[in-house]
């Protein structure tokens, strides 16, 4: 990851910033709350497979459940610190998403999704930096996923992580009822 300060030189927009993006697809951009420009490198194929069963598992559950939004990890959404996020995976109740105007729909979300899932590829630190900001922000739920060392950081909010060791499956808890996350074949 690399992060490039912007302030007190050059004050990105919302437009601008999503013209950036438009500019360089093949860029993973994001944009901190002090308006930083971050630039994620792409994943590698473990990775890569992995995320994909992650957002397939949520997909396929929304699909039957009809509860709320799924979202893959190119949305961007602009959180109320005015951050701008990507998520791997992240989850709003229908109502929310219903709330938004179509013009809102299309660009950057603004709001925080209420539940969200990141995988570990690389450095640790930023992720869990980056869970603390969801949470201060309005997420529910979240899981850091961490292959690596086989555990899973579990956000939520008004309380304190909870760090789960090898888990088998992850539960949605009331706020994804029903949905069971299988890690079999992401914590080999």
């Amino acid at each position: 990851m690399l992060t490039i300060a912007l302030q007190p030189v050059l004050e990105l927009t919302d437009e601008q910033f999503a013209a950036i993006c438009r500019q360089n697809p093949d860029l993973r951009l994001g944009r901190s709350p002090r308006g930083e420009l971050i630039i994620m490198p792409p994943t590698g194929g473990e990775t890569g497979r992995r995320n994909l069963q992650i957002a397939v598992q949520l997909y396929l559950w929304n699909q039957q459940s009809r509860l709320g939004v799924a979202f893959d990890s190119s949305t961007g959404f602009k959180l109320p610190n005015g951050a701008i996020r990507s998520p791997d995976v992240a989850w709003i109740p229908s109502d929310r998403w219903h709330a938004l105007t179509a013009e809102q729909r299309q660009g950057f979300v603004p709001l925080c999704p209420d539940f969200v899932i990141e995988l570990r590829s690389d450095d640790l630190r930023p992720l869990a930096a980056k869970m603390r900001e969801y949470l201060d922000n309005g997420l529910h739920l979240g899981w850091l996923i961490d292959p690596q060392n086989q555990r899973v950081e579990i956000y939520r909010s008004q309380i304190p992580p909870e760090v789960a060791i090898a888990p088998r499956h992850l539960s949605g808890e009331d706020l994804l009822p029903g949905f069971v996350l299988d890690l079999t074949e992401i914590l080999p």
